[in-house]
């Protein structure tokens, strides 16, 4: 309490307040803004146009917890030991004929592990939380939330747990009528906490369960338009559920002007990971959900801070997840400690501010999908539809090359994303030295962080 009762007045009026609005496994790709030819994305296209949108910006792991454990606490899932997604009860991975034993799985953030709501309520904002936690272990139901570890003992004041209108929602839906979107409840506790009165700056993340599997959307006549205009019936579900989630984000941003919020409010979007592959296409980059190559990782990333950041510019610079809390931090003026993360507001002040090279990791020391039976990983390519059975790799880039480390093979690819943003041409193929470089730059960083690494065959 004592930095919350060491701001001044003046210092809560100059901070803004701050909305965090995270969809799941929205791909790089899906957007209009992002050169999407299918989607329809009017309310994001626009909130793109009023702030900056992010070109290279990266989600801290290809899976959601642990993507989620980072963005809230600013250290890497390597760094946390919190790798893979929450499971309901401790255990390791047993898949048949695989070489390497993974690391026995993580639950939730470890006890006592600092959010950055933990870190802008003792600033004295008021958090909120509402939609997808997933940092604990699954209660009562698929992704119930824990009641010994949910928000509200994660530092948020207002938690309130709802699957608002996604088919994880297991209440009967019908159909909604030509011309409607569905209605989400999600959304609407949200809009009802921007509303308020809170006599002090907000902290609001609104975790959406769009565009995450089921994709079952209610609004059949979008999913009729697509088909019509010649999607495969699978996608054209896929883009109603992304059009679905546009109009939700452009529900709450009116009544974030309506409540008058708009000037002192930094509002921040952005995904947890690249999409799934069955439904979203992230071409020209390679891969998608589940892979550490340019499209498992690679996500949107759109900023508007009125005042602030210049409306309608882009941003060239690799930024990841776990620059998110630094950023939200900074802005607050709180004192929050993000090892793995850098603040973003020297670049939302300044389209001219200096951003030194540095070391991105990802870590990804699992098998994937856990229930499939054999020993040979498959190739992941570009936009090629099929979830790939992936083994255990760690990743890093540093300025315009990239290196992927795949353990059970102890192969390691370079490609140079400036010339090759599909990963096409390993440049360490036939290489040994230029591979043995890179290997040792990749465990290097693993190392510093103090990583779980896959281990000895299972017995």
């Amino acid at each position: 309490m004592l930095a919350a009762l060491l701001v001044t007045t003046t210092d809560a009026a100059d901070r803004p307040n701050i909305v965090f609005v995270f969809a799941d496994d929205l791909g790089a790709r899906d957007l209009a803004v992002d050169g999407n030819r299918h989607h329809a994305t009017p309310h994001l296209d626009r909130f793109a146009a009023e702030g900056v949108r992010f070109t290279q910006a990266y989600a801290a792991a290809p899976i959601c917890s642990a993507s989620r454990a980072a963005v809230l606490t600013g250290r890497s899932p390597a760094r946390l030991g919190f790798e893979f997604v929450t499971k309901d009860a401790p255990g390791q991975q047993d898949i048949p004929g695989v070489k390497l034993r993974t690391p026995p799985y993580t639950l939730s953030l470890p006890p006592g592990q600092r959010t950055v709501a933990d870190a802008l309520s003792e600033a004295g904002y008021r958090t909120a939380f509402f939609g997808k936690w997933h940092l604990a272990p699954h209660h009562g139901r698929y992704l119930g939330w824990s009641p010994a570890d949910n928000p509200l003992a994660r530092g948020f004041a207002v938690a309130e747990e709802d699957f608002g209108g996604h088919p994880y929602n297991t209440q009967a839906f019908d159909p909604v009528p030509d011309g409607e979107f569905p209605p989400d409840s999600l959304t609407d506790r949200a809009i009802d906490f921007l509303r308020r009165d809170h006599g002090r700056p907000f902290f609001l993340m609104v975790s959406h369960f769009y565009v995450h599997t089921p994709v079952k959307p209610r609004a059949e006549w979008l999913v009729a338009r697509h088909r019509a205009a010649g999607l495969p019936e699978r996608r054209a579900k896929y883009a109603a559920f992304v059009e679905t989630l546009d109009h939700h984000v452009g529900r709450l941003l009116t009544a974030l002007d309506a409540a008058g919020l708009r000037e002192d409010t930094l509002v921040v979007f952005t995904s947890d990971n690249g999409g799934d592959p069955r439904f979203a296409r992230h071409a020209p980059l390679r891969g998608h959900k589940w892979t550490l190559y340019e499209g498992g990782v690679r996500v949107p990333l759109i900023v508007r801070w009125p005042g602030v950041v210049e409306a309608g510019g882009t941003r060239e610079e690799p930024v990841i997840g776990t620059d998110l809390p630094a950023t939200f931090a900074d802005a607050a003026g709180a004192d929050f400690q993000t090892p793995d993360g850098r603040s973003l507001k020297s670049l939302l002040r300044d389209s001219d501010a200096d951003w030194p090279a540095r070391t991105l990791l990802w870590h990804f020391p699992y098998y994937h999908p856990e229930t499939k039976a054999g020993p040979e990983t498959e190739v992941v390519g570009v936009d090629d539809g099929r979830p790939p059975f992936v083994g255990p790799h760690a990743a890093v880039r540093v300025g315009e090359t990239k290196a992927v480390h795949f353990f059970e093979e102890g192969r390691t690819e370079v490609y140079d994303l400036a010339a090759d943003p599909s990963e096409s041409n390993d440049l360490a193929a036939g290489d040994a030295d230029l591979a043995a470089e890179w290997r040792g730059r990749v465990m290097g960083e693993l190392n510093a962080v103090g990583a779980r690494l896959p281990g000895e065959p299972p017995p």
